[in-house]
């Protein structure tokens, strides 16, 4: 796996890109906005999409993760796990109406620590969009930077003409996992204590996929939010037994943060596989083990 643009955008090089209209060495920018409430949005907070019109990056389109960058809740199967991958031609549809153009370069942020972000790089990069930056830091690092936001629903863009297409990164099926973790190194990016199966909110079993290393992908950024150098997180990664020589796949409960897992392998120089499905969808197949402890 080959990335001929870099993953990560500053704010300085954002801000540069959207005066000029282009980076440097990219295309057109095309900004969005993937705030995510995870699994509930707390009592008295707005919505991710009333947090948007209340202050986003000029320019920016909002992503809406539950419905656009996953099949939509109505279509949903427990045995699919939570938040399955979104058919390839509504995928497409939303690219477009994003205002995606071949050629383009496509910038994603959120206020989550590119919590959320990563899933839309991951699956933009996955459906064969080459060029798609993290804004490393997120919102945060943006407003610390001085730089504006804008209030409002944003504008309608003038709807893009991209052709996506499925395939372009590695994936693990649920079929896979197993001999995965048999043969290679399979990290879980919850965090520790829903991996040893302390407690487990959501999901109808608690536990890990035997064979997995506990990796929570919360220790991929610092405490402003943004990703550690490359060769931190190649420690970090070192440390939990990957190695260039063994393949190296990541799972969490649904599949969003295991993207920002994803991410953080290919900053460190490794090729990750994501398995979408998750344990989301593991602890669904009852006839398939589950390890606790850890």
């Amino acid at each position: 796996m080959t990335h001929d643009h870099p993953i990560l955008t500053t704010p300085a090089e954002l801000e540069a890109a959207l005066r000029d209209g282009r980076y440097a060495d990219g295309g057109p920018v095309r900004l969005l906005d993937v705030r995510w409430g995870g699994v509930a949005v707390p009592p008295g907070k707005p919505d991710k999409r009333e947090a948007f019109e209340l202050g986003h990056i000029p320019g920016a389109v909002y992503v809406d993760l539950d419905t656009e960058l996953a099949l939509p809740p109505a279509e949903r199967r427990p045995e699919d796990g939570r938040h399955p991958l979104p058919r390839l031609d509504a995928l497409q549809e939303s690219a477009r109406m994003w205002g995606i153009d071949p050629g383009d370069t496509v910038v994603v942020y959120d206020d989550l620590s590119s919590m959320s972000s990563a899933r839309a790089w991951w699956l933009l990069r996955y459906a064969g969009v080459a060029d798609v930056r993290i804004l490393d830091g997120a919102l945060r690092a943006w407003k610390d930077a001085g730089n504006p936001v804008e209030t409002g629903r944003g504008d309608v863009p003038v709807p893009g003409t991209i052709t996506l297409e499925y395939g372009a990164l590695p994936v693990i099926l649920l079929e896979e996992v197993a001999g995965f973790a048999a043969d290679g190194v399979l990290l879980d990016a919850r965090a520790g204590e829903r991996f040893r199966g302390e407690v487990e909110p959501v999901d109808p079993r608690a536990g890990h996929i035997p064979g997995a290393v506990s990796a929570p992908t919360t220790a991929n950024v610092d405490a402003h939010g943004r990703f550690l150098t490359p060769g931190e997180l190649r420690a970090r990664f070192g440390e939990l037994g990957v190695a260039d020589a063994a393949p190296v796949g990541v799972y969490c409960g649904s599949g969003v943060t295991a993207a920002h897992e994803a991410v953080a392998l290919t900053l460190a120089g490794f090729a990750p596989a994501l398995y979408p499905g998750s344990f989301s969808q593991w602890a669904n197949h009852r006839d398939l083990p589950v390890e606790t402890g850890p």
